[in-house]
């Protein structure tokens, strides 16, 4: 026997009632059943998966709730389609059942996709100092799951159109006709296609990353968040600069770690003359040596220019990332000022004004 003739023989019971009674109770009963078999299904499952990936495991649990949605969709349509409800309405039940079950399987593809994304980033920490490579991942999989779930949404969208008559109608005939219509679509869609291209791009290409120290427009400030869209660039006074995807195709900018977050800060003085450049430059190692913001390689004291009254001084200082170089550099500044007030400070920059007695009856005055 059949399931089928089993639901027949159950209905039959009911033939003293109206027609609806039966039917309801009939699909009470199957969705009872489908909780059921899903509860046992769960149970089985878990044993099984003890010993298979960690990815498996985390799907399952989290699809509990989409996979017992489907369970109750396969049983009310059965349900529907061998009780005696009118033609038409058992139709609009079953289209909406249908649509319903594509949504769950986006649903589960996107759940697939955010676990199998956490995941990889496990292998990378982006909380150390070294962390070049954690955040040219982090950018890769963080662009590529956006660009994949608008894949699997629109997608998940046109499949649920598509099981409408008129809706697919209008679709082949605006494919096939090509007409205004079309154009103003796609001319629509241009800006949004052209961001998710663009995110593709760099996702593969990588000119900025995750954590990035970038001058852009002037601004320096750390990539916080690369969307499908757009990039937020955290400014450091804590604002906030929003640039378009497509800026970093088209425009040039500044990346302070692109292949390395170590950089080299630099310290510009502009001294008198007379300043004694050796102590200047043993004063300078000693800072750097004590400072727990220097990376222990680049260290220098230049004169890189020579002015009508000063002269240029350049001091180098490295460090392990740009905001240890900015912290490295201002208490490099300070301490140096300080040291040139203290030991030398005729070595400040001042103004000479030579003064000559006036002339006197005798003749011109000796200089």
């Amino acid at each position: 026997m059949t399931l089928t003739d089993a639901a027949n023989t159950f209905l039959s019971w009911f033939d003293w009632a109206p027609l609806w009674v039966g039917g309801l109770i009939l699909i009470a009963l199957a969705l009872g059943l489908a909780l059921a078999a899903h509860d046992l299904l769960v149970r089985a499952v878990r044993r099984g998966l003890r010993r298979r990936s960690e990815f498996t495991r985390s799907l399952v649990v989290r699809t509990r709730g989409p996979s017992r949605l489907a369970l109750l969709i396969l049983a009310l349509s059965w349900a529907v389609r061998v009780s005696p409800i009118a033609g038409r309405e058992a139709a609009f039940i079953q289209h909406g059942l249908l649509v319903g079950f594509i949504v769950l399987v986006g649903w589960v593809v996107m759940t697939a996709l955010d676990i199998g994304a956490a995941l990889y980033m496990r292998r990378y920490r982006v909380d150390v100092s070294d962390n070049l490579l954690a955040r040219k991942h982090l950018t890769q999989v963080r662009i590529l799951r956006r660009a994949l779930a608008i894949l699997v949404i629109l997608l998940t969208v046109g499949a649920a159109l598509m099981t409408v008559p008129s809706v697919r109608q209008i679709g082949v005939s605006l494919l096939a006709a090509g007409g205004a219509a079309g154009i103003i679509v796609g001319l629509a869609l241009q800006p949004v296609l052209a961001n998710v291209m663009a995110g593709v791009q760099i996702a593969l290409t990588q000119p900025i990353r995750i954590d990035d120290a970038l001058i852009v427009e002037g601004e320096w400030g750390v990539v916080e968040e690369i969307t499908s869209a757009y990039v937020v660039i955290r400014i450091w006074d804590k604002r906030r600069l929003i640039v378009p995807l497509k800026y970093f195709l088209e425009k040039p900018f500044q990346n302070w770690t692109r292949t390395t977050s170590d950089l080299i800060g630099v310290v510009l003085l502009y001294l008198d003359y007379a300043t004694p450049l050796e102590p200047l430059r043993t004063r300078l190692r000693e800072i750097v040596e004590a400072s727990p913001l220097w990376d222990r390689e680049v260290v220098a004291l230049q004169v890189t220019d020579a002015r009508e009254r000063t002269m240029e001084v350049r001091c180098l200082v490295g460090a392990r990332s740009a905001g240890d170089a900015f912290d490295l550099r201002c208490e490099v500044r300070e301490k140096l000022i300080a040291f040139l007030q203290e030991k030398y400070p005729h070595a400040l920059p001042r103004d000479r004004i030579e003064l000559f007695p006036p002339e006197d009856a005798d003749g011109p005055a000796r200089p």
